[in-house]
């Protein structure tokens, strides 16, 4: 936006090139509204915060990297070095906070209007390795130490050489993009495959059912626990008594003793299976045997008649 500005392409019909610059012509700076304090060592620049801090007006943070448009202005030298100071407003309040550099430190030290926000850890606590000196000193000062060093170092390269060529073989192997990307994409259709098949045995299982739901992927513990659990019916109780009518004998009741009734499989009475309901008498077979006996008697009665 700025460049757009400074290069201006209107030229008046009254301009020359005698009269200078087009912005000498119209009295104005290259830097146009950013510059009109210039003659009292301020110019407008758009800063950028280094750290967090504590605003001094409102007491909220303000977070590194939040941008204002501040007034620069250039207090003090540090040798050869300019000291410059920036002015801007929080954006959250009224209140205005300066901030100037520091040559000495490469710093930047707030001057009023806020404090910074103090999030200086040690060393352990950051996760960070401490540099220790005296190895490299104690190795530029003794000649002794300095070869034995130099000879660890040899020892230690020899044993890192089999690491090293194992970590090279891989990266070398990985270095075909080509190859790589065949076998990423064969895996992809190995597993559009295996989804295809479970989304064709879902549907065929709920088309079956006449359901409308989502079915969700089968978890082995709840396999494990339904396979754990035994539904009783009635099936199975017949099924029971079928095999022991099967197992029995035909020719004559089975006694009391027997290994069928003494497991309880038969009623030495009834013939029955103890899980089975005892039917009703045939009326028809009681009718008919009651006939007989009357028959018989009948019978007698006249033999000791004659």
């Amino acid at each position: 936006m700025a460049e757009r500005k400074a290069v201006n392409k209107y030229y008046p019909p009254d301009w020359t090139p005698a009269k200078g610059s087009i912005n000498t012509y119209r009295k104005s700076h290259p830097l146009r509204e950013r510059a009109k304090r210039l003659h009292e060592g301020i110019l407008r620049i758009r800063f950028e915060l280094p750290y967090n801090i504590w605003c001094g007006g409102c007491g909220d943070m303000v977070g590194m990297g939040v941008r204002y448009n501040a007034d620069k202005s250039k207090v003090g030298m540090y040798y050869s070095t300019p000291i410059y100071k920036f002015r801007m407003k929080c954006h959250l309040c009224d209140n205005y906070f300066e901030i100037q550099t520091d040559p000495k430190n490469c710093d930047y030290v707030i001057v009023s209007g806020a404090s910074r926000k103090n999030e200086r850890w040690e060393q352990p606590d950051n996760e960070g390795h401490s540099v220790d000196r005296t190895e490299s000193h104690k190795i530029a000062d003794d000649p002794m130490y300095k070869l034995e060093h130099g000879m660890k170092d040899e020892r230690k390269a020899k044993e890192e050489v089999p690491r090293l060529s194992q970590l090279e073989k891989m990266q070398e192997a990985k270095r075909d993009d080509f190859k790589l990307n065949q076998m990423l994409r064969k895996k992809f259709r190995g597993e559009k495959k295996e989804i295809k098949l479970v989304k064709d045995k879902d549907d065929a299982l709920l088309a079956k059912a006449s359901l409308d739901i989502d079915l969700v992927a089968e978890d082995p513990d709840d396999v494990r626990r339904a396979s754990a659990v035994f539904f009783h019916s009635k099936v199975n109780d017949m099924k029971a008594a079928r095999r022991a009518i099967k197992a029995q004998s035909i020719f004559g009741k089975n006694k009391p003793g027997s290994t069928l009734a003494s497991k309880g499989l038969l009623n030495p009475q009834t013939f029955t299976p103890s899980g089975l309901k005892k039917s009703k008498p045939d009326v028809g077979v009681a009718r008919k045997e009651e006939k007989n006996n009357l028959v018989s008697y009948d019978d007698s009665d006249s033999n000791s008649d004659s």
